[in-house]
């Protein structure tokens, strides 16, 4: 065997792509879109050692492209002796998923690394995929970004509300225009993923300034330049601030007075809060007692509070602070009407975004790309879901419904819950894979694997309290509560909480946040993964 040739080393156990300068490579893919990559590549790229074509008697381009044509994809293994190949360059179809998985399969049996170039007729039909660049890449043994991640050529395109098993709600543009328009509008979290895409949407209605509020640099950078490429007119002001710095936060809010507020910004993580309940108490509870009152003092017209259905008889940590938030806004609108103050409060929930960040389809996505096993915490958990997009223009909507005498407590429709494991066997056939669950990993198959319930986690959540019941408003998707369960003084959870925000001590604070939330459970440590090549499932899987 040459010595460039690759070892039989598994690749969920490489950490690092090869770098492909000069590295002699083979071009997979039927006559055509083999012949079209090999041209397409640069130079100072791979040297292409030859087309191998997936079409049985297939003839190659020799003529056309000067390389030869080295048969079909049983040749892989022969091909890696002879030619000292090391690395596949596949370029087929991306809506076939079977043939895309057997040449991924005979490419893993042939022990050599996989890239995928797609079709130019691909790149110039479809949209961007939906899944692109999904899960960083590992570090590498030096330290620096390595492969290993989806990349836009590798994730296939999926279509998210198949996933969801539903399709889109379509609304009226205008009470968007009527809230937006011509208004200073605020967007914390902006880098977020709804705060982002509540920034972009806000942005299509010509408000006439919108700030973007961000406490991750990186995430804020993005999020204006994005911006102001597409709307280079549009006054804007990209603000790096903690909403839990309460002086800080009324200061800027009295200077950028702005009209219509959405709060997004919010620690969001289960297991993560669970270690932490201090920053999630200083975040979730605190950060939003200083934006409304600082809405409130500032007299913002509508302040638009993104809660979650964790916070329904929560458990969690990240629930029960995200559910005493709530209750500050009930509280602060009431407050706002006692004073005959212009600012409504509204508060919107709703369940798991697909997609967003760090969110359970981006681990499946680096999971594929790596060849590891997808993993969820409970085959029978079920979850709500819809997709940021709709997500955030349901949010706008509901902060657009005008104020009833109540405050406005506002739930998303999201269809029927979708089970977790349902969505990871989707999620596997539509990258042309079989599932299976637990055990094997042959040639075409992904396994998925259990890993356990952790702390803080429902087997299943749900949108609404005992008491309360939904009824529908004009706009479709948008519920509202009445009978709306107030719950805990939310301002006298804020004021005792507030001590603990810095405290250290994890016991302490939780027996002081459970005073306030009962529901919420006797808290452990979570427990590691199965196994170390498989970490556990995000907060919505």
């Amino acid at each position: 065997m040459s010595q460039l040739a690759q070892s039989d080393t598994p690749r969920a156990q490489r950490r690092g792509l090869l770098p492909l300068a000069g590295v002699p490579c083979v071009v997979i893919g039927d006559a055509t879109t083999a012949a079209l990559a090999a041209r397409l590549l640069p130079e100072g790229g791979p040297i292409v050692a030859g087309l191998v074509l997936t079409g049985i008697g297939e003839k190659g381009h020799t003529g056309l492209i000067g390389v030869p044509t080295l048969g079909s994809l049983e040749a892989l293994e022969d091909v890696r002796e002879r030619l000292g190949v090391r690395v596949a360059i596949v370029s087929l179809p991306l809506d076939d998923h079977a043939g895309i998985a057997r040449v991924r399969a005979a490419i893993q049996e042939a022990g050599l690394e996989e890239r995928f170039l797609p079709p130019v007729v691909d790149l110039l039909k479809r949209q961007p995929p939906v899944l692109v660049g999904l899960g960083g890449p590992p570090e590498n043994k030096s330290g620096n970004a390595g492969g290993g991640g989806a990349t836009m050529a590798t994730a296939p395109v999926i279509d998210l509300q198949a996933l969801i098993g539903r399709p889109m709600r379509e609304t009226d543009e205008a009470p968007l225009r009527e809230l937006i328009q011509g208004r200073r509008v605020l967007v914390t979290g902006a880098g977020g993923s709804i705060g982002s895409e509540l920034a972009r949407l806000c942005a299509r209605f010509a408000p006439s300034s919108l700030i973007l509020m961000e406490r991750a640099e990186n995430a804020l950078f993005e999020i204006d330049r994005r911006l102001a490429w597409a709307h280079p007119g549009m006054t804007r002001r990209a603000l790096l601030h903690d909403v839990a710095d309460r002086e800080g936060t009324r200061r800027l809010l009295h200077i950028e007075r702005p009209q219509v507020v959405f709060h997004t910004a919010a620690h969001k993580h289960v297991p993560l809060m669970e270690d932490h309940p201090a920053q999630a108490i200083s975040n979730n509870l605190l950060g939003t007692a200083s934006l409304v009152d600082a809405a409130v003092e500032c007299g913002a017209h509508r302040v638009v509070l993104v809660s979650t259905d964790k916070a329904v008889a929560p458990k969690s940590v990240m629930g029960a602070t995200k559910r005493l938030a709530e209750a500050y806004g009930i509280a602060a609108d009431r407050k706002a009407r006692e004073g005959g103050k212009p600012t409504r409060v509204a508060i919107v929930r709703f369940g798991n975004v697909l997609g967003s960040a760090a969110s359970v389809l981006r681990i499946w996505s680096a999971q594929v790309a790596e060849g590891q096993p997808i993993t969820i915490t409970d085959r029978r958990m079920t979850r709500y879901f819809m997709t940021i997009g709709e997500a955030a223009l349901l949010v706008a909507h509901a902060g657009a419904i005008e104020p009833e005498d109540e405050p406005g407590v506002f739930v998303l429709d999201m269809g029927e819950p979708v089970e977790i494991a349902t969505l990871a066997e989707r999620f596997t056939r539509a990258h042309g894979l079989t599932p299976v669950w637990n055990d094997g990993g042959g040639a075409g198959e992904q396994v998925i694997l259990e890993t356990g319930v952790r702390p803080g986690e429902k087997l299943h959540e749900a949108l609404v309290h005992a008491a309360e019941e939904l009824v529908e408003t004009a706009c479709p998707g948008v519920l509202r509560l009445s009978g709306a369960d107030d719950g805990p003084d939310g301002v006298e959870a804020a004021r005792a909480l507030a001590e603990m925000a810095a405290s250290s001590d994890r016991g302490a604070v939780l027996a002081e946040l459970r005073r306030w939330v009962p529901t919420l459970g006797i808290q452990g440590k979570p427990q590691p993964p199965a196994t170390a090549s498989s970490p556990a499932p995000t907060r919505d899987g």
